[in-house]
Protein backbone atom coordinates (compact mmCIF):
# COMPACT_ATOMS: atom_id res chain seq x y z
CA UNK A 1 0.00 0.00 0.00
CA UNK A 2 1.78 3.53 -0.99
CA UNK A 3 1.25 6.54 1.33
CA UNK A 4 -1.70 9.13 0.03
CA UNK A 5 0.76 12.02 1.34
CA UNK A 6 4.14 12.44 2.14
CA UNK A 7 4.99 11.57 5.78
CA UNK A 8 1.38 9.99 6.82
CA UNK A 9 1.84 6.89 8.52
CA UNK A 10 0.01 3.89 6.99
CA UNK A 11 -2.56 3.59 9.87
CA UNK A 12 -3.52 7.26 9.36
CA UNK A 13 -3.75 5.94 5.44
CA UNK A 14 -6.50 3.29 6.38
CA UNK A 15 -8.09 5.26 8.60
CA UNK A 16 -8.46 8.24 6.37
CA UNK A 17 -10.26 5.13 3.78
CA UNK A 18 -12.63 3.91 6.34
CA UNK A 19 -13.62 7.13 7.29
CA UNK A 20 -14.59 8.34 3.71
CA UNK A 21 -16.22 4.94 3.81
CA UNK A 22 -18.02 5.37 6.76
CA UNK A 23 -19.49 9.09 5.46
CA UNK A 24 -20.36 8.07 2.07
CA UNK A 25 -22.36 5.12 3.68
CA UNK A 26 -20.35 2.31 2.24
CA UNK A 27 -20.54 1.49 5.96
CA UNK A 28 -23.40 2.29 7.19
CA UNK A 29 -24.62 3.50 10.80
CA UNK A 30 -24.70 0.41 12.36
CA UNK A 31 -23.35 -1.80 9.69
CA UNK A 32 -20.24 -4.09 11.23
CA UNK A 33 -16.87 -3.59 9.77
CA UNK A 34 -15.05 -6.00 7.20
CA UNK A 35 -12.76 -8.52 9.88
CA UNK A 36 -8.88 -7.63 10.70
CA UNK A 37 -8.00 -10.24 8.47
CA UNK A 38 -9.99 -8.56 5.45
CA UNK A 39 -9.25 -5.37 6.11
CA UNK A 40 -5.20 -6.47 6.07
CA UNK A 41 -6.12 -8.14 2.61
CA UNK A 42 -7.89 -5.00 1.01
CA UNK A 43 -5.25 -2.44 2.99
CA UNK A 44 -2.15 -4.93 2.28
CA UNK A 45 -0.82 -4.13 5.26
CA UNK A 46 -0.11 -5.96 8.61
CA UNK A 47 -2.61 -7.03 11.41
CA UNK A 48 -0.82 -4.00 13.87
CA UNK A 49 -1.84 -1.51 11.17
CA UNK A 50 -5.41 -2.34 10.97
CA UNK A 51 -5.78 -2.30 14.76
CA UNK A 52 -4.38 0.97 15.24
CA UNK A 53 -6.64 2.74 12.16
CA UNK A 54 -9.40 0.78 14.08
CA UNK A 55 -8.27 2.59 17.71
CA UNK A 56 -7.92 5.36 15.78
CA UNK A 57 -11.49 5.20 14.72
CA UNK A 58 -12.80 4.34 18.48
CA UNK A 59 -11.36 7.45 19.97
CA UNK A 60 -13.04 9.60 17.74
CA UNK A 61 -16.21 8.13 18.13
CA UNK A 62 -16.78 6.56 14.58
CA UNK A 63 -17.10 2.97 15.62
CA UNK A 64 -17.26 0.35 18.65
CA UNK A 65 -15.70 -2.71 18.75
CA UNK A 66 -17.84 -5.88 20.42
CA UNK A 67 -15.70 -8.11 22.03
CA UNK A 68 -16.31 -11.20 19.87
CA UNK A 69 -18.87 -9.61 17.55
CA UNK A 70 -16.19 -6.76 15.82
CA UNK A 71 -16.58 -3.48 14.54
CA UNK A 72 -19.71 -1.27 14.17
CA UNK A 73 -20.27 1.97 12.97
CA UNK A 74 -21.66 4.18 15.97
CA UNK A 75 -24.30 7.42 14.95
CA UNK A 76 -22.04 10.60 14.39
CA UNK A 77 -22.85 13.31 16.92
CA UNK A 78 -23.65 16.56 15.59
CA UNK A 79 -21.17 19.01 16.46
CA UNK A 80 -21.85 22.42 17.87
CA UNK A 81 -19.94 25.34 19.50
CA UNK A 82 -19.98 27.43 21.87
CA UNK A 83 -17.98 30.46 21.20
CA UNK A 84 -18.58 34.16 19.84
CA UNK A 85 -16.72 33.52 16.32
CA UNK A 86 -18.63 30.88 15.32
CA UNK A 87 -22.42 30.97 13.02
CA UNK A 88 -25.98 30.61 13.80
CA UNK A 89 -27.34 27.00 14.56
CA UNK A 90 -28.07 27.10 10.69
CA UNK A 91 -24.97 27.65 9.39
CA UNK A 92 -23.42 25.32 11.77
CA UNK A 93 -25.46 22.62 10.57
CA UNK A 94 -25.31 23.54 6.92
CA UNK A 95 -21.30 23.68 7.78
CA UNK A 96 -21.58 19.80 8.85
CA UNK A 97 -23.55 19.08 5.25
CA UNK A 98 -26.66 18.77 7.51
CA UNK A 99 -30.18 19.75 6.49
CA UNK A 100 -31.59 22.36 9.24
CA UNK A 101 -34.91 23.43 10.29
CA UNK A 102 -36.23 25.36 13.08
CA UNK A 103 -40.30 24.55 14.51
CA UNK A 104 -41.91 26.70 16.04
CA UNK A 105 -44.29 25.32 18.77
CA UNK A 106 -46.04 28.17 20.40
CA UNK A 107 -45.25 31.79 21.43
CA UNK A 108 -47.23 33.72 23.28
CA UNK A 109 -47.77 36.28 26.22
CA UNK A 110 -47.39 35.78 30.05
CA UNK A 111 -46.86 37.12 33.18
CA UNK A 112 -43.59 36.86 35.28
CA UNK A 113 -43.51 34.36 38.04
CA UNK A 114 -40.93 34.72 40.70
CA UNK A 115 -38.28 32.33 39.08
CA UNK A 116 -38.43 34.33 35.37
CA UNK A 117 -38.91 37.89 37.61
CA UNK A 118 -35.47 37.03 39.29
CA UNK A 119 -33.92 35.57 35.83
CA UNK A 120 -34.76 38.48 33.85
CA UNK A 121 -34.48 40.69 36.51
CA UNK A 122 -37.71 42.34 35.63
CA UNK A 123 -41.38 42.96 37.72
CA UNK A 124 -43.28 40.31 38.87
CA UNK A 125 -46.58 40.18 36.84
CA UNK A 126 -44.66 41.79 33.72
CA UNK A 127 -45.78 40.11 30.64
CA UNK A 128 -43.07 37.85 29.09
CA UNK A 129 -43.05 36.85 25.30
CA UNK A 130 -42.70 32.75 25.83
CA UNK A 131 -41.34 30.67 22.39
CA UNK A 132 -41.01 27.09 22.43
CA UNK A 133 -39.28 25.56 19.56
CA UNK A 134 -37.68 22.78 18.00
CA UNK A 135 -34.20 22.44 16.20
CA UNK A 136 -33.41 19.66 13.25
CA UNK A 137 -30.80 18.15 12.19
CA UNK A 138 -31.96 15.88 8.79
CA UNK A 139 -35.67 16.02 10.11
CA UNK A 140 -34.38 14.52 13.36
CA UNK A 141 -34.92 16.65 16.67
CA UNK A 142 -31.99 17.99 18.56
CA UNK A 143 -32.80 20.65 20.39
CA UNK A 144 -36.59 21.49 22.15
CA UNK A 145 -35.91 24.99 24.07
CA UNK A 146 -38.11 27.45 25.73
CA UNK A 147 -37.05 31.32 25.57
CA UNK A 148 -38.34 34.02 27.51
CA UNK A 149 -38.06 37.41 26.84
CA UNK A 150 -39.47 40.93 27.81
CA UNK A 151 -42.81 41.84 25.63
CA UNK A 152 -42.26 45.74 26.56
CA UNK A 153 -38.93 45.08 24.18
CA UNK A 154 -40.05 42.50 21.81
CA UNK A 155 -43.35 43.22 20.86
CA UNK A 156 -42.89 43.13 17.20
CA UNK A 157 -41.80 38.84 17.57
CA UNK A 158 -44.50 36.46 15.48
CA UNK A 159 -44.60 32.89 14.96
CA UNK A 160 -43.03 33.20 11.33
CA UNK A 161 -39.99 35.04 12.17
CA UNK A 162 -39.68 32.81 14.46
CA UNK A 163 -38.55 29.88 12.85
CA UNK A 164 -35.28 32.05 11.60
CA UNK A 165 -31.75 33.10 14.17
CA UNK A 166 -33.74 34.47 17.21
CA UNK A 167 -30.75 36.85 17.96
CA UNK A 168 -30.38 38.46 14.10
CA UNK A 169 -34.49 38.82 14.64
CA UNK A 170 -33.38 41.24 17.59
CA UNK A 171 -30.52 43.14 16.09
CA UNK A 172 -32.20 43.68 12.29
CA UNK A 173 -35.76 44.12 13.16
CA UNK A 174 -35.96 45.98 16.68
CA UNK A 175 -32.29 47.30 17.00
CA UNK A 176 -31.54 45.39 20.31
CA UNK A 177 -28.43 43.50 18.95
CA UNK A 178 -26.90 40.84 22.10
CA UNK A 179 -23.79 42.08 23.60
CA UNK A 180 -22.99 38.97 25.56
CA UNK A 181 -24.27 35.85 26.68
CA UNK A 182 -23.74 33.61 29.80
CA UNK A 183 -24.52 29.44 29.26
CA UNK A 184 -24.40 26.90 31.89
CA UNK A 185 -24.21 23.58 30.98
CA UNK A 186 -26.01 20.70 32.98
CA UNK A 187 -26.80 16.76 32.75
CA UNK A 188 -30.38 16.20 33.08
CA UNK A 189 -32.41 13.68 32.35
CA UNK A 190 -35.90 14.24 29.97
CA UNK A 191 -39.15 14.53 31.76
CA UNK A 192 -42.36 13.64 29.53
CA UNK A 193 -42.70 16.49 28.14
CA UNK A 194 -39.23 16.64 26.74
CA UNK A 195 -38.94 13.33 25.86
CA UNK A 196 -41.93 13.58 23.31
CA UNK A 197 -40.18 16.46 21.75
CA UNK A 198 -37.08 14.97 21.30
CA UNK A 199 -38.60 11.72 20.57
CA UNK A 200 -36.39 9.55 23.23
CA UNK A 201 -37.73 7.88 26.75
CA UNK A 202 -38.75 9.61 30.01
CA UNK A 203 -35.40 9.72 32.02
CA UNK A 204 -33.07 9.46 28.78
CA UNK A 205 -29.44 12.21 29.47
CA UNK A 206 -29.80 15.36 28.28
CA UNK A 207 -27.42 18.40 27.79
CA UNK A 208 -29.17 21.69 29.13
CA UNK A 209 -28.42 24.77 28.77
CA UNK A 210 -29.56 27.99 30.53
CA UNK A 211 -28.84 31.18 28.46
CA UNK A 212 -28.91 34.54 29.58
CA UNK A 213 -28.63 37.23 27.00
CA UNK A 214 -27.48 41.08 27.26
CA UNK A 215 -27.57 44.09 25.34
CA UNK A 216 -24.78 46.41 25.61
CA UNK A 217 -26.19 48.36 28.72
CA UNK A 218 -26.28 45.08 30.99
CA UNK A 219 -30.12 44.59 30.26
CA UNK A 220 -30.97 41.10 30.50
CA UNK A 221 -33.10 40.62 27.19
CA UNK A 222 -33.43 37.18 27.07
CA UNK A 223 -33.35 33.70 29.57
CA UNK A 224 -33.79 30.21 27.40
CA UNK A 225 -33.60 26.84 28.97
CA UNK A 226 -32.71 24.23 26.13
CA UNK A 227 -32.34 20.27 26.12
CA UNK A 228 -30.08 18.41 23.44
CA UNK A 229 -30.07 14.97 22.26
CA UNK A 230 -27.50 13.22 24.69
CA UNK A 231 -26.84 10.53 21.90
CA UNK A 232 -26.75 12.93 18.79
CA UNK A 233 -24.92 16.22 20.13
CA UNK A 234 -21.41 17.06 21.22
CA UNK A 235 -20.61 20.78 22.12
CA UNK A 236 -17.05 22.02 21.32
CA UNK A 237 -16.11 25.25 24.00
CA UNK A 238 -13.97 27.67 21.76
CA UNK A 239 -11.55 30.49 24.21
CA UNK A 240 -9.93 32.81 22.96
CA UNK A 241 -7.06 34.55 24.66
CA UNK A 242 -5.42 37.80 24.43
CA UNK A 243 -1.91 38.46 25.63
CA UNK A 244 -1.31 41.48 28.02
Amino acid sequence: MNHSSKGQSLHQVVKDKLVQDIQTNTFPVNSQLPTEAELCATFNVSRTTIRNALQQLVNEGYIERVQGKGSFVKLQKIKQTLSSTQGSYVEQMKLQGKLPEIKVLDLNVIPTDPVLSKALEIEEGEPLNKLERIRYADQQPLQYEIAYLPWRMTTMMNKESCEGSLYKILREDMGLPIARTEEHLHLSKADNHVAEYLEIAPGDACIQIETYAFLEDGTKIEYSIAYFHGDKVSFTVERHYNET
